[in-house]
């Protein structure tokens, strides 16, 4: 008994317990309670709480069964109770449990007599019930969400007369289900997935629709019930049918208005002053601006510290003016035509980028807001935004992203268009990639550049892509601010919750075309009717603030004034302007990484020999103290293999590898691999991650532990994407320049899906927007009759884009290697030794600046017997070899050598095993290129020198028309023919060439010819803009040693004579008459594929290259 009463005590309320008690007193209902044990066995399944000899909780529960399995079929219980319910005397008890939100017992809904309810009843509540989950699924379907009221759709009269937007296509079959003009009035009990009762747990039918209505088919459309989620469901719905829930108070009115006010006289002023420019304006969708501001204002409150933002060009300056408050001089100058005061190409205004740390007026809570700088490929930024964002919230310890957070703008057209958009949101819960939680804003609008959006996609919005990763997307129309607002707040509140994605879809109107210099009206003329008869959404919101009463018309002139006159002195003082920064736009700022460095300055590469040892060691070995771990038994004998290369002290290329981001990671160094398949490697090469063959997800990385002190290791299987990943990568190695971000191709050419990335910002990144980085790109690369599509990483496309002159000779000096490097855009490389790989990874973070590495990888030779290192290669003193030459007999004894072949990559191995096999170790010479680009002028000259009477080859796997090739042919015969003449028929050549620049020229020559030599060997630029008086060149020549004549070699001096008609004189003439010393091609004829599918073609093609480069 004292168990029941402790019981009842503890689990009922004081009202609960006294309700219980009168119960209980009934007679009948002691009856029954008694009868209880006798029916427990009749029941078809055992309950444990009913072998309890007293009453508890769930009695009442019990009964109430038992009572519903005897209305279904009285049989199907003891005798004892049909015998009790037959006399009609039951009645319910009341519940137990405390009653939940929108919950009201059965018996409310029944007769006065207690019993059931009647079939009509309950359909009707079923209907209601359904008519609630239609508004909730399909009620943006009816949602008034276009300014311009093109969209229209059909309406339904309901029978109390009142006209609803919900129509069939929200209703579907429950459109029958609106009753009679009387049940308009009938209350309904709201289902527990409804809050648009507020405390009320029932509401009249008109109420029902009409708050249904207001949520869901107003100016807002809401889509989420996709979700699988029922908590993200229930916290959606609350966040909009709450009543009252989207009241603003006057103050928060006046701030919308004066945000409005910003962004309109911005687009406003620009329009007056540069009425010819193009700038891509918002007008029309000037909400946008607050929006972005009422997303960082929230967002800032809930604790982020940090926003960056990617955005196409539409709205940029205006977002840099509002949303950043970038100085407005800065980008009024970039309107003035100016000069830039620091190197590069620039961009246009509307590409550009920016960083900005301020004040959140609103909040007082300092935030730092990134504009990443973006091409004209509208959703190219999307991807490095994220991975920007990833690097920031790792270097700062937020795991869930609470204090740095991305917003990505887009357009509708691109948002449903471009293919990167749907990689990038496959990215979004990735455990490597998740930024946990991305706010996407869309400026719907709704045409593309001319394309309707009937002809632009097949979906019915533009935004259905996020569906696919569970985003709730939030339809509203940019003509009504406070819906806008409030959908913002929610998103941002979203994302602070649950750390997904969410999206917002501005519908808004572009009021001019494409451009400000755009006639829309060429192709959307009825559309461009309406918008020319619109009044502009300040005018809108700024007539109903002044009806309502919170402001008057001369506040709203007053504030329009006010940001007029801050507009105009900032043009004023833009006028003062000479010159512009291109620095003042960079996006990723690197604070104290440039100060106090020798930019001429490359740290030692190599290690002491006893660390090259522990992390071999290390690194061969399975997890320690770890007994119960089963590795496979092949990876077994690879760890074994690996440790007896350590023991001899020699690398293979997967050790090489390793060895070189251990050391990092010892000095520090996070490094980040990524890409497809890179934990084990695509040739099963790498085997960074070790999988327990027992236990799921059990797993152990080496090179996390190698030392207690070291930098983080990342190594991350990415999604089988290439553009999204590649973008991603780049924006993480913009972070944080003390990091080596690598991505790994699973084979070379599958770089191709990612050509954008890699034209539009690693190559000309740091030119267009002063932007460095690091990135290191693994192509695997060869020509091994594998097929076409598997072959080559196409280094042709690499080279052709590398900033280097073919002509020009870079002054040779100490420094000449890492000048090259400076100078460069990117370096492009074809390691054939681990030892040299081990080098050009070190060397990235070493470098006193950053530039991209583009690393053509083996394949083959990942387990070729010939490609290995010693540790001597790797220990302190040595570093990265431009150039390989031979070592061997012909090395030793230059002058018997009749050719020198040169090459690059895996070719190396084929040739020298051939001319092992034909015994021309003596007379054949190979010499291998290994840093393609920049070109290594001066180490080709001094093997030129070397070998002055051989013949010179340049051998390639690749086809002739691909390749390094086309790259190196002319670099060559710059290379070759600079300085004094390298053989004695060349000089002869040379004397008798009236064209040929004579490098061996008298001092004592006459002044003009003097002056000419030295215009002719400068860059193309500058001599462009030389003058033509020789004091002030000699001078500075004198004192600089660049551009002398006498040491340096323009090959332009004879394009004249490539261009000439073929019958005066052929182009290989033309070379071989001006320079005498000529290089010669062996390899593969053009051809249109990179490689046959056939390997007996292969084949044959191979030995016709060997036959051509080693014939004496």
């Amino acid at each position: 008994m004292h168990r029941a009463s402790a019981t009842i005590s503890t689990t009922l309320t004081p009202m609960s317990r006294r309700n219980f008690l009168i119960w209980m007193q009934n007679a009948n209902n002691r009856k029954l309670i008694r009868n209880a044990a006798a029916a427990i066995w009749a029941r078809k399944y055992s309950s444990a709480a009913l072998n309890e000899q007293f009453v508890n909780g769930t009695s009442a529960a019990y009964v109430e069964e038992i009572y519903n399995s005897w209305l279904r079929d009285p049989q199907s219980v003891h005798t004892s109770w049909d015998a009790y319910f037959r006399t009609n005397q039951y009645s319910g008890p009341p519940n137990l449990a405390p009653m939940g939100r929108n919950t009201m017992p059965l018996s409310a809904f029944m007769g006065a007599g207690g019993g059931a309810p009647d079939e009509k009843t309950i359909d009707d509540h079923l209907a209601v019930q359904a008519i609630i989950r239609s508004y909730q699924s399909r009620g943006h379907l009816a949602a008034d969400l276009d300014p311009l009221g093109i969209k229209t759709r059909e309406t339904t009269v309901s029978k109390d007369g009142l006209q609803r937007r919900a129509n069939e296509d929200v209703l579907r079959q429950h459109t029958s289900f609106f009753f009679g003009e009387n049940d308009m009035e009938r209350k309904f009990k709201l289902p527990s997935t409804t809050f648009i009762g507020g405390e009320e747990s029932s509401l009249p039918l008109k109420d029902i629709l009409s708050r249904l209505e207001n949520v869901y088919c107003n100016k807002i459309g809401v889509e989420f019930m996709f979700i699988n989620s029922l908590d993200q469901c229930n916290w959606i719905r609350k966040r909009f049918e709450t009543p009252g829930v989207m009241t603003f108070s006057p103050e928060q009115k006046r701030l919308i208005l004066a945000r409005l006010t910003r962004a309109t006289g911005f687009e406003a002023f620009l329009a007056k002053k540069y009425s010819s420019e193009k700038r891509f304006g918002l007008e029309g969708c000037e909400m946008m601006i607050v929006a972005l501001k009422e997303i960082i204002d929230v967002s800032t409150d809930l604790g982020v510290e940090s926003v960056i933002m990617g955005m196409p060009h539409r709205g940029r300056l205006n977002t840099l003016a509002n949303v950043c408050r970038k100085p407005l001089e800065q980008i009024f100058n970039q309107f003035a035509g100016l000069e830039a005061a620091d190197d590069g190409s620039g961009d246009v205004k509307y590409h550009l980028g920016t960083y900005i740390e301020r004040l959140n007026r609103v909040t007082n809570k300092n935030i730092r807001l990134a504009v990443v700088a973006n091409p004209s490929h509208l959703e190219a930024v999307d991807p490095v935004v994220q991975g920007k964002t990833r690097a920031e919230q790792f270097y700062r310890g937020d795991q869930e992203g609470k204090k740095v957070m991305s917003i990505l703008l887009h357009g509708d057209a691109a948002f449903c268009g471009q293919g990167v958009v749907y990689e990038t949101m496959h990215l979004s819960d990735l455990p490597d990639y998740t930024t946990h939680g991305t706010i996407h804003v869309v400026a719907n609008n709704q045409v593309g550049f001319t394309t309707d959006p009937r002809f632009s996609r097949s979906s019915p919005y533009c935004t259905d892509v996020a569906r696919v990763v569970n985003a709730p997307i939030f339809h509203v129309n940019a003509d009504d601010p406070e819906a806008v607002m409030h959908v913002c707040k929610v998103a941002a509140e979203w994302r602070a919750t649950f750390h997904k994605d969410v999206v917002i879809d501005l519908v808004c109107y572009r009021r001019n075309g494409h451009n400000e210099i755009d006639e829309p009206m060429f192709t959307q003329p009825l559309m461009y009717q309406k918008i020319r008869k619109m009044k502009n959404c300040l005018d809108l919101y700024a007539d109903k603030l002044i009806a309502e009463g919170t402001v008057t018309g001369d506040e709203v002139k007053s504030v329009a004034a006010k940001y007029e006159k801050i507009c105009e002195e900032a043009f004023e003082g833009a006028k003062k302007e000479t010159h512009i920064k291109y620095k003042d736009w960079l996006d990723s700022p690197w604070s104290g990484f440039f100060e106090g460095k020798d930019p001429l300055l490359v740290c030692q590469t190599g290690v002491k020999e006893e660390t090259l040892v522990h992390i071999g060691t290390r690194f061969s070995q399975p997890p320690p103290n770890a007994a119960e771990f089963v590795i496979h038994r092949g990876l077994l004998r690879i760890l074994a293999a690996r440790k007896a290369m350590v023991d001899e002290k020699q690398v293979d290329w997967a050790l090489g590898e390793a060895m070189a981001f251990g050391t990092l990671l010892k000095e520090g160094i996070h490094v980040r691999l990524s890409g497809q398949d890179v934990e084990r490697g695509t040739f099963s090469h790498r085997h960074h991650v070790l999988h327990h063959q027992l236990v799921d997800k059990a797993t152990y990385n080496s090179l996390q532990h190698l030392y207690p002190d070291q930098a983080p290791y990342s190594v991350s299987n990415s999604s089988l994407s290439e553009y999204a990943v590649l973008g991603f990568e780049h924006g993480y190695s913009m972070t944080n320049p003390n990091a080596l971000v690598l991505w790994e191709g699973q084979f070379g050419d599958f770089a191709n899906t990612a050509q954008c990335i890699i034209d539009q910002f690693i190559s000309s990144g740091q030119a267009k927007w002063v932007r460095q980085s690091g990135l290191v790109m693994l192509l695997p690369h060869g020509m091994e009759g594998m097929g076409p599509e598997h072959s080559s990483g196409r280094v042709e496309r690499f080279l052709q884009m590398s900033s280097d002159d073919p002509d020009y000779f870079p002054p040779e000096s100490d420094e000449f290697a890492i000048r090259q490097l400076h100078d460069i855009n990117w370096i492009v490389a074809n390691c054939t030794t681990p030892a040299n790989l081990f080098h050009i990874l070190r060397r990235q973070i070493a470098l006193p600046f950053r530039k991209p590495l583009i690393l053509m990888t083996p394949k083959s030779l990942l387990r070729h017997p010939e490609a290995r290192s010693s540790f001597c290669d790797m220990v302190e003193g040595t570093e990265f070899q431009r150039i390989i030459p031979d070592n061997g007999p012909a090395g030793e004894n230059p002058d018997c050598v009749k050719k020198v072949v040169f090459c690059s990559g895996k070719v190396y191995y084929d040739l020298t095993k051939a001319r092992a096999e034909r015994e021309l170790e003596n007379e054949v010479a190979i010499v291998r290129l290994e840093q393609i680009s920049p070109f290594p002028f001066d180490l080709i000259k001094e093997q030129g020198n070397i070998y002055k009477n051989a013949e010179l080859i340049w051998a390639q796997e690749e086809h002739k028309n691909q390749g390094p090739w086309p790259y190196v042919q002319q670099r060559f015969l710059t290379a070759f023919n600079h300085g004094k003449d390298i053989s004695q028929s060349d000089e002869h050549a040379s004397s008798t060439t009236s064209t040929t620049t004579n490098t061996n020229a008298n001092t004592d020559s006459d002044t003009d010819s003097e002056s000419e030599s030295d215009t002719k060997s400068k860059p193309w630029l500058s001599r462009m803009f030389s003058s033509s008086s020789k004091s002030s060149s000699t001078n500075n020549q004198e004192a600089t040693g660049e551009f002398n004549a006498a040491k340096h070699f323009d090959l332009k001096n004879m394009r004249h004579d490539f261009n000439r008609p073929a019958d005066t004189k052929t182009a290989s003439d033309a070379r071989k008459s001006q320079t005498g010393r000529k290089i010669r091609y062996a390899g593969r004829p053009c051809g249109a594929s990179t490689a046959t599918g056939s390997k007996a073609q292969h084949n044959r093609e191979l030995n016709a290259l060997l036959n051509d480069a080693l014939s004496i």
